[in-house]
């Protein structure tokens, strides 16, 4: 016989995690949500939920509730794999009504973490035929699981549509602040990061540097090899650009063959060596030489400072590029900073400055 008072409260349930899936798009939110509504419905003494990172394939607590996480996140099933790493690799849910008593565990991998019985539910997150995580239930009631399996793998399913919504909104953001071409920030996204910048070194007392690139006789490269090499060019740039830099940096594209640098927390002393060194590697290397057309590239580059050189981003920007145009204009594949002037081979003031 159906006990209504227990279906009005499912259906209640689902009321409350789709109200939080169509009214917000914080992830956060909407996770918190179901995962109150699990914790209220099955009682577990511990509960979590794994995330598992894509690119690097390991599990991440996204959330996690009571203590002994750690120990079932130990455990392990006789063929050496972890609970959780069974589930996010079968795409399964695993359920175990007592770890003590399990022929399937590993005893080897329990500790006195679990002197009492101890049950544990690992649900899939899934979208799309991938498993994104895993729901981790610990020390619930197994009668109310058994009712409630089908309510656990739709709020499982609740908190995959909200992780896969969360992703493709964060894809579309990335989109409108990245150029196509380099896969570097774009010149909009350049002036909101300076926007930010600049009060916030002005409350620490922190400087910051800007390098401003352009890339040396580019048009004679796309005018004998063609654009599409061109862009080949660029988008080898941007990789090469991102991976010689700090992971507080930031590169954008400023447009065309032009560049800017931020170097956050960086005065300009500091920023001269950056400056160096990313010439040396410009220099050192083979451009396109996959595609059979090696070529020599250089740069020239502008530095200004903040507050030395300007005390808004627009000054240090122009300043910056002020410099650079004078590193063109006295024969390219140099350093101009502000305030000091073109730099000769040994770091020091150009005498025609």
């Amino acid at each position: 016989m159906i006990d209504k008072s227990q279906q009005s409260y499912e259906l209640q349930i689902f009321h409350d995690v789709a109200k939080a899936l169509t009214s917000s798009l914080d992830l956060d939110i909407v996770l918190q949500t179901i995962l109150e509504k699990v914790a209220a419905y099955f009682r577990p003494t511990t509960w979590a939920l794994l995330m598992l990172d894509g690119d690097r394939q390991e599990l991440f607590y996204s959330v996690a509730v009571g203590q002994g996480c750690d120990s079932v996140n130990a455990l392990k099933l006789k063929t050496g794999q972890s609970l959780a790493r069974w589930v996010i690799e079968t795409g399964e849910p695993i359920v175990i009504s007592d770890v003590n008593r399990d022929p399937g565990i590993d005893a080897s991998s329990k500790d006195d973490s679990f002197p009492q019985p101890c049950s544990v539910v690992c649900m899939p997150v899934r979208a799309g035929g991938k498993v994104l995580g895993l729901m981790q239930l610990v020390n619930s009631d197994m009668q109310i699981y058994q009712r409630g399996e089908m309510l656990l793998q739709a709020l499982a399913d609740y908190a995959a549509i909200a992780i896969e919504n969360a992703r493709a909104m964060q894809r579309i953001q990335e989109l409108s602040i990245t150029d196509d071409c380099t896969g570097l920030y774009n010149a909009r996204h350049l002036t909101t990061v300076l926007a930010e910048e600049v009060p916030r070194s002005q409350r620490f007392g922190y400087e910051f540097s800007v390098l401003f690139l352009d890339l040396d006789h580019f048009k004679r490269i796309n005018d004998q090899y063609g654009h599409l090499n061109g862009s080949k060019l660029l988008a080898q740039f941007g990789r090469l650009l991102r991976e010689n830099l700090r992971l507080v940096d930031a590169a954008f594209r400023y447009g065309g063959d032009e560049f800017v640098v931020l170097l956050p927390q960086t005065g300009k002393e500091a920023a001269v060596p950056v400056a160096r060194r990313l010439q040396g590697t410009f220099s050192n290397i083979k451009w396109l030489a996959s595609d059979g057309v090696p070529l020599a590239l250089s740069a020239s580059i502008g530095i200004a400072s903040y507050p030395q050189d300007g005390i808004t981003s627009q000054a240090i920007v122009q300043l910056a590029d002020e410099m650079m145009y004078r590193v063109k204009q006295a024969g390219r594949n140099n350093i101009a900073v502000a305030g000091i002037g073109l730099l000769d081979r040994e770091n020091q003031p150009d005498a025609r400055s």
